[in-house]
């Protein structure tokens, strides 16, 4: 009888580690953060060449300035605090520039492309979160001109404010963001993060007993551009 008893003791008491240790241990030697959401570089560029005048594509470019976007997003994981990056490559869009004023840019993601290093959570995300078989893309438009009269032609990146609309789920709203802008050989390079209150746009934030993520975050973007 006493033996049983012990096994079953042993048994609860594993189980309970199991429970308390377990979310301690991933925090302490798994989880961690992930790199931060890619943000226009200043590696290897090149002195801009020609006139900014003119319409300009999103092309896939190269890294450190390849184009990309995402989310960024903090989490509780299995009692482990981490900061999540998404991103996808699957980028559109284009750009007018009229003298030095940037006068139109709209830029399109596929959503459903969008990863991060968990498939269960890119699963979530593109299914009960986006919901992309209804609204497989999101999209960024300028609604206001920008002035680029301050970006230098040696290669150095400039911030300036924008404002424009920002579709998510099918939910369109106004946003400003600074962008980070850089002429570099014969590239037009842009760069934000626009902060985002999920809720705002009809998306509601996972929380369930392994995970919770926080009810903002940010939407990121890298777009190079090349003559159209």
């Amino acid at each position: 009888m006493n033996r049983r008893w012990l096994v079953v003791g042993g048994l609860v008491l594993v189980a309970v580690l199991a429970l308390v240790v377990g979310p301690w241990a991933y925090g302490t030697w798994f989880a961690h953060d992930d790199a931060p959401a890619a943000s226009v570089s200043t590696s290897g560029v090149q002195p801009g060449v020609g006139e900014l005048g003119g319409r300009w594509r999103v092309d896939a470019g190269a890294a450190p300035n390849a184009t990309s976007a995402g989310y960024t997003v903090h989490e509780v994981l299995n009692g482990a605090s981490v900061t999540v990056v998404g991103s996808t490559d699957q980028v559109d869009g284009h750009a007018t520039v009229d003298g030095r004023v940037l006068t139109e840019a709209a830029v399109t993601v596929q959503v459903g492309s969008v990863t991060t290093d968990n498939a269960r959570r890119d699963g979530q995300f593109a299914g009960n979160v986006m919901s992309t078989d209804r609204y497989p893309t999101a999209s960024f438009t300028l609604d206001a001109p920008v002035d680029l009269t301050a970006l230098p032609t040696d290669g150095t990146a400039v911030t300036v404010p924008a404002t424009g609309t920002l579709e998510l789920r099918g939910v369109r709203r106004p946003v400003a963001v600074d962008l980070d802008v850089l002429h570099s050989g014969r590239s037009l390079i842009a760069s934000g993060s626009v902060p985002v209150t999920w809720t705002d746009f009809g998306v509601r934030a996972p929380s369930f007993a392994f995970v919770s993520v926080d009810d903002s975050g940010t939407v990121d973007f890298l777009v190079h551009l090349v003559r159209d």
